[in-house]
């Protein structure tokens, strides 16, 4: 662990003056530069994190090759400064499910964390507060499980923070108001039969459309060319196809995928077995970023 970190002694959010005086002491920074911005900021009192602060800076580091201090690499440097290892949040990796069962999403805005895997014997938790951890004895306990803390860019963490709980409170929501839902159906047959009958929710619930609106922005963000949805006997698989290659995306349980209802451009069946019905109404996804 850093040396820094060991001689912390007390809980704190980390402060503007806290990492320039650390990116001097470490080298990362020329002590003029740094002195300069600190005098600019000096009653900067703002809700955004230091290290976004520090980043719109743009500086380099002063050995070749002078590599810009973005956001990214101010995270890796605070990770290793903390004495954490830095994480990169990759969402196609991630379990919402799994992930959003850890913590709600007020616990996790509260602390400035996000849970971004679960396993057999620990949670991995990312924070960009790596000197906030009383959170951690009060989950431990309940999750019976080891907690790894890593440090992750701040934006990412605010940003999919929302993404995250807001998709698996809308398919939790979809759930609850489909007919499947309240039967208890699980039967891959069962579901497929009740899927071309008459829809239980309309295809303009709140819920759905949520789910829908995410899936088209991320497959867009992650240039994906197709959007398979794919229901299986326990569990429905969201996967795009990134240069070719398929990659799952999310996990939803059978019954909700049965509401999944979308007419014209974000036509999506619970029933579809090739995304080629999918095309027929809906445009490429590249065609999204064209002017109207």
């Amino acid at each position: 662990m850093n040396a820094h970190a060991k001689n912390v002694s007390s809980e704190h959010r980390l402060t503007l003056s806290e990492l320039v005086d650390a990116l001097i002491a470490t080298g990362r920074v020329p002590r003029e530069e740094a002195e300069a911005f600190r005098q600019e900021r000096r009653y900067y009192r703002g809700e955004r994190h230091p290290l976004s602060v520090i980043a719109e800076q743009r500086g380099k580091l002063p050995e070749p090759p002078h590599r810009v201090l973005d956001l990214d690499a101010l995270t890796a440097w605070l990770a290793e400064w903390s004495g954490l290892d830095y994480y990169h949040i990759d969402p196609l990796k991630v379990n919402l499910t799994a992930v959003t069962d850890v913590v709600s999403s007020a616990y996790a805005t509260r602390f400035r964390i996000l849970p971004v895997e679960v396993r057999a014997d620990e949670v991995v938790v990312a924070t960009a507060e790596p000197f906030i951890r009383s959170w951690e004895n009060e989950l431990r306990p309940i999750l019976k499980k080891d907690i790894r803390l890593v440090v992750a860019n701040p934006e990412d963490i605010a940003r999919y923070q929302v993404e995250f709980y807001t998709m698996a409170k809308s398919v939790k929501g979809a759930m609850k108001r489909g007919d499947v839902a309240r039967t208890g159906i699980s039967n891959f047959e069962q579901l497929v039969e009740l899927g071309r009958g008459k829809a239980s929710i309309d295809a303009n619930d709140q819920h759905v459309v949520m789910i829908v609106d995410w899936l088209w922005q991320y497959a867009f963000e992650q240039r994906a060319s197709d959007i398979h949805i794919e229901p299986r006997r326990d569990m429905g698989v969201v996967r795009f196809r990134i240069d070719g290659v398929l990659h799952q995306v999310y996990q939803i349980p059978m019954p909700g995928m049965q509401p999944l209802r979308i007419s014209g451009a974000r036509k999506v069946a619970a029933g579809l077995t090739t995304i080629e019905e999918v095309l027929k109404v809906a445009p490429p996804l590249q065609d999204l970023a064209r002017p109207q």
